[in-house]
């Protein structure tokens, strides 16, 4: 499945030194929640880390989805290639965490368009805990739209990887799928829904209801 056109200039543009890329893992996965024109896009993996959700500093009871350095680990999605004057507005939308270099060693890019560019990873400042430790609830619309990129990538295996994979699934799901609380919501395929709260319920999950006050 394509993820995204390249721009026609991103080659001239790279070798002007004029493009950075940053390693996405979670929505950027799915190409429905993209609301930008980057220069292109490109499935990727890493080794060296792992994904993770965490509890949000602004609050304990939401998570957001990180990724925290393991050695043990690999963790499959996407590289963005952007103009690199866009950097600030990514490190702006990405408040909260800090952004890291990639080892380009550990990076495997499926058919990258250019070379020899700074790549970034971006990682939640974090406490101790994970969203399992505080029972951090996670929006299925986000999660959502998370696994529907991977399943489109990487078919039922990269799905399951990333269930299996991913610590602190042992926490709540907020079941806002019926009215959305993530910005980008997307619609489901013929029985994605089913699949989803399986694989989430098998990891230790458990699926409760938005309060009707809020």
């Amino acid at each position: 499945m394509d993820i995204h056109d390249d721009h026609p200039d991103l080659p001239r543009l790279a070798a002007e030194g004029r493009v950075v890329a940053y390693f996405g893992y979670g929505s950027l996965v799915n190409r429905r929640t993209l609301r930008t024109k980057f220069l292109g896009i490109r499935r990727a993996s890493v080794a060296g880390w792992q994904r993770f959700w965490l509890p949000r500093e602004a609050s304990a009871d939401m998570a957001l989805l990180s990724v925290k350095p393991d050695e043990t680990h690999a963790i499959d999605g996407v590289v963005v290639y952007d103009l690199a004057d866009h950097l600030p507005s990514v490190d702006e939308r990405e408040e909260g965490y800090a952004r890291r270099i990639v080892d380009l060693q550990r990076l495997r890019v499926d058919g990258p368009p250019v070379a020899e560019i700074p790549i970034y990873i971006y990682e939640a400042h974090r406490g101790a805990a994970d969203a399992g430790d505080l029972q951090a609830a996670i929006l299925q619309s986000y999660l959502d739209a998370v696994m529907q990129g991977f399943r489109g990538l990487y078919g039922d295996d990269g799905l399951r990887r990333f269930v299996d994979e991913t610590e602190g699934f042992e926490t709540q799901v907020l079941r806002d799928r019926g009215q959305p609380r993530y910005p980008r919501p997307v619609a489901l395929e013929p029985g994605e829904a089913e699949l989803f709260d399986r694989l989430v319920l098998a990891r230790g999950a458990r699926l409760i209801d938005p309060d009707p006050a809020l």
